[in-house]
């Protein structure tokens, strides 16, 4: 079968890039095999490392408490954590239940110190002489 000279050229640079690539492959994958072989000799290498964020401790669940089934003849409190510019807006849902329930007794409360900081004095109240609370938390 006849080629004309261009014909065969094409040919053996076809064969010739074929033969490159095949090569190049080759020296990838050993490359690959050597490198993969120095790296999982360094996995059999044990270091210690520690966690920037400490162990945390463990998170106490504390369930919802039940839903009312009325709020006729409770005692709900309101208290204003005093986060800040929230106080009319706490007063104000204050004055808002008060008008819509008269059959409930509203009591607010501003709580001691921060959203952040107890209040014991306020939770003891609040359990003895309340049925519910409605708390601000600010935003």
């Amino acid at each position: 079968m006849g080629h004309t000279l261009q014909q065969d050229l094409y040919l053996r640079k076809g064969r010739l890039m074929k033969h490159r690539a095949s090569c190049l492959l080759i020296g990838i994958i050993g490359v690959t095999a050597l490198l993969s072989e120095s790296l999982w000799a360094a996995d059999m290498t044990k270091i210690t490392v520690l966690n920037p964020r400490g162990i945390q401790p463990p998170i106490r669940l504390i369930p919802m408490a039940p839903r009312l089934d009325t709020l006729e003849g409770k005692t709900i409190y309101v208290v204003d954590t005093k986060y800040p510019l929230t106080k009319p807006f706490v007063q104000e849902v204050y004055n808002v239940l008060k008008e819509r329930y008269p059959k409930t007794n509203w009591v607010y409360r501003d709580k001691i110190g921060s959203y952040f900081d107890d209040d014991p004095k306020l939770w003891a109240e609040i359990k003895e002489k309340g049925h519910a609370m409605v708390l601000s938390v600010g935003h």
